[in-house]
């Protein structure tokens, strides 16, 4: 009997371990990827969670395979999805996220601002996604870079002219160019020409792509590009190079210079991005939490949107890993100093008197890589080759026009709407 009776005791065993990772409920994420900021996820943000959580991340285009894969297979093993606007809309045409009308009713009483909500409907009649924290881009300048600034200029509502004329004075002093962006390989200046340079100089960045508008706007940025440290095309973040002193003024996503103002808050400033002649162009980061249609667990995906929209865990997530807050959270008196920095840029970014917000770009599904090199290619061939504009633009805008008939992608904000596919002019 034995034998028996230990063989049924290791199945018991496998069968209750089997039933307890079947109860977990998994939560994939194309945010919050970095291994440290997906510990805080586990460790700090998920904390009081009824149940376990699993907390998994994905690159944005195997996200989107993943949930499309799942959902024809029915076999879906996740039960929330956290993503970007742009990462979840075409998740709604393929229908693999589910109305959350029920949630969003539970959630009435937090205060997230009825435009957010209406951005998580992703243009249907429904409530699809709640949203769930909020980001964006700033410039970040060390303090001793602010005594070379173009005389009668106010940091906080430069022009690009007045930040070449800024970089221009920095080398004269230095000998360095002092100016850097995150050009790397994993960098995010494709965020840069499309939520930035291009909505800043030509009011939209798809249909006036190849304008003389545009044409223009990459001749001055190749005239700034000379007080850029040559490093640039290898930076990922720009924490590392604002704290080593290679650059003094960078421009990147909040979460990639927080270490910078976190361990050394005295040293910098943070402010807006430039304005061009068509206003102060910046990208608004709204990532929301969806429920896959058929969600294994769909109560305790409720639960986890329920726990990370407190107002209190709000506030943790931005102390912890630089988002801010979507609902009605005042941040702390002692909140760390570094934030407060991160805080004040986004506040001056947002409430610019011109400023021009261009969204994520939506609707491109497991086509966001090509559309973002359009945009590095054309960077790189002008800028750094030095060829023609008006040459690259023309051929970049012919593969640009066939990604959006591809996908079919209409217009997003600051381009005018359109029926069917957004035009390239």
């Amino acid at each position: 009997m034995k034998p028996i009776l230990a063989s049924a005791g290791a199945v018991a065993i496998l069968f209750t371990t089997n039933l307890a990772a079947a109860q977990d409920v998994n939560f994939l994420s194309t945010q919050l990827r970095p291994v440290e900021e997906a510990q805080k996820v586990r460790q700090v943000l998920l904390k009081g969670v009824p149940g376990k959580v699993s907390y998994l991340v994905e690159e944005p285009p195997q996200f989107d395979v993943r949930m499309k894969a799942e959902g024809r297979a029915g076999k879906r093993t996740i039960s929330v999805a956290g993503a970007l606007h742009g990462e979840l809309q075409p998740l709604v045409t393929s229908g693999d996220i589910e109305p959350i009308d029920d949630i969003a009713a539970k959630l009435a009483d937090r205060g997230i601002p009825p435009g957010l909500m209406e951005l998580g409907k992703l243009g249907t009649g429904s409530q699809v996604y709640i949203p769930w924290m909020q980001a964006t881009y700033i410039m970040v300048a060390r303090k001793e870079a602010l005594a070379s600034l173009p005389a009668g200029a106010d940091v906080n509502a430069l022009t690009y002219d007045q930040l070449e004329a800024w970089g221009k004075a920095l080398t004269e002093k230095t000998g360095k160019r002092l100016i850097g962006f995150p050009a790397g390989p994993k960098g995010l200046m494709p965020r840069f020409y499309q939520g930035y340079l291009y909505p800043s100089f030509t009011g939209g960045v798809v249909t006036p792509f190849r304008s003389a508008e545009a044409e223009a706007m990459w001749g001055k940025f190749k005239s700034l590009w000379q007080y850029v440290n040559p490093n640039s095309t290898s930076y990922d973040f720009m924490q590392e190079p604002l704290m080593a002193g290679e650059v003094w003024v960078a421009f990147d996503h909040v979460a990639r210079v927080k270490d910078a103002l976190v361990q050394e808050p005295d040293t910098y400033v943070t402010f807006p991005a430039p304005a061009g002649p068509k206003g102060r162009g910046y990208m608004p980061v709204i990532a929301g939490l969806a429920i896959p249609k058929g969600a294994p667990d769909r109560a305790g995906a409720a639960a986890v949107i329920e726990h990370l929209t407190k107002p209190d865990v709000q506030v943790r997530t931005a102390a912890e890993v630089g988002f801010f807050p979507v609902v009605k959270a005042d941040l702390p008196a002692d909140l760390s100093p570094g934030i407060k920095l991160i805080a004040e840029g986004v506040a001056k970014t947002q409430g610019a008197k011109d400023a021009l917000p261009a969204l994520l770009p939506i609707g491109l599904g497991d086509k966001g890589g090509e559309f973002n090199k359009v945009f590095s290619d054309s960077f790189q061939r002008i800028v750094l080759r030095g060829e023609n504009p008006r040459t690259v633009l023309d051929a970049q805008a012919v593969v640009l026009k066939g990604l959006m008939e591809t996908t079919k992608a209409p217009c997003w904000a600051p381009d005018k709407a359109s029926d069917g596919a957004c035009p390239v002019n």
